[in-house]
């Protein structure tokens, strides 16, 4: 199993989690993706790499969405055949409810499990009042009661990568885009309860309520918008027919059909999340502040953090447009 963390600017939480870990159960395999921190935490990096992770990363802030990618993408290739487990590194996430989620994998290989927060006790009142809106929200446009459609604890077992990996959105935006597209893509939505823990009332997380929240609600609007209006046109048509051949069935066949393609219209860029390239499969991996070669996949080695280990493939093979879940890692020397 995997346990992959995106961290932007991140504390001390991070490297305290990464310990957790390790204490509790030394199997998992810690991967990290620095989504453009800058020079200035590099420090905290290299801890984290001491501590027996695997850091990759870019230099530039891509945003949470585009770095969960981009680690699927690097799980996939280096990694194959292994479930993952999403986590925050701002310290919202105790280890106890990292490995529940993580025991509930073995027997959901169609489903995401995600790690489902009551919000008891002392919760920031923009973070209930926003789970509660999207909660709502989305059970509206989909029918679906999830409880907390915003946790960032997530389980995905290993043959969804390819798809995760292709689904849109680079900010916060994705993981609900994930949520919308699970049941059209033929996956199932688990949840398993966790604690509800907001340190400093969420002083350590990176989340904009402005400009996130309305990355957030834009592609559940959509969603919503189209599905009204596949509603309006099924409604309408199946009474322009009815009326016009006085056949039931013809006209729901019809109704049916054209609302159909309606709906299928409107949720159509994110059709190619099955077999899209996306840009995380095209990025290339790095530690914090190390250069990039063509072709070469760099990394921090978890047996020693201060070498890297150089990984060369052939492009064309590695990323091919089935995704990297179908290439095996290919053999590492250390420098």
């Amino acid at each position: 199993m995997i346990i992959l963390i995106p961290a932007y600017k991140p504390d001390g939480q991070l490297l305290k989690l990464i310990a957790s870990v390790a204490a509790a159960d030394p199997k998992p395999t810690v991967v990290v993706v620095d989504d453009g921190s800058g020079p200035d935490f590099r420090q905290v990096f290299d801890d984290a790499s001491r501590l027996g992770s695997t850091v990759i990363g870019f230099p530039a802030n891509r945003g949470k969405g585009h770095a969960l990618k981009t680690g699927f993408a690097f799980i996939a290739a280096a990694f194959p055949g292994r479930d993952v487990v999403c986590a925050d590194s701002d310290g919202q996430h105790r280890v106890q409810d990292i490995l529940r989620v993580a025991g509930r994998l073995p027997a959901a290989s169609d489903a995401m499990v995600l790690g489902s927060r009551n919000f008891s006790g002392d919760v920031p009142a923009p973070s209930r009042v926003g789970n509660t809106a999207t909660r709502w929200l989305f059970r509206l446009a989909t029918g679906e009661n999830i409880p907390d459609t915003q946790t960032g604890l997530r389980g995905y077992p290993a043959a969804m990568l390819p798809w995760l990996t292709g689904v849109p959105g680079e900010r916060y935006e994705y993981g609900l885009n994930l949520l919308l597209e699970a049941r059209r893509a033929g996956y199932l939505i688990r949840t398993v309860g966790i604690a509800t823990v907001y340190l400093d009332h969420n002083t350590g997380s990176r989340f904009r309520p402005l400009a996130d929240s309305a990355r957030i609600y834009a592609p559940l609007l959509k969603f919503l918008a189209s599905s009204l209006a596949a509603f309006v046109v099924d409604t309408g048509v199946f009474l322009v027919l009815l009326g016009a051949t006085g056949s039931v069935l013809f006209a729901v066949v019809a109704a049916r059909g054209l609302s159909s393609a309606v709906n299928f219209s409107g949720a159509a860029p994110s059709r190619q999340a099955h077999g899209g390239s996306g840009t995380a499969r095209r990025e290339l991996l790095r530690p914090a502040a190390v250069p990039l070669q063509p072709e070469t996949v760099h990394h921090r080695s978890r047996r020693n953090p201060g070498h890297l280990r150089h990984c060369r493939r052939n492009k064309r093979d590695s990323y091919s447009s089935h995704g990297p879940a179908t290439v095996p890692a290919q053999p590492c020397r250390e420098s």
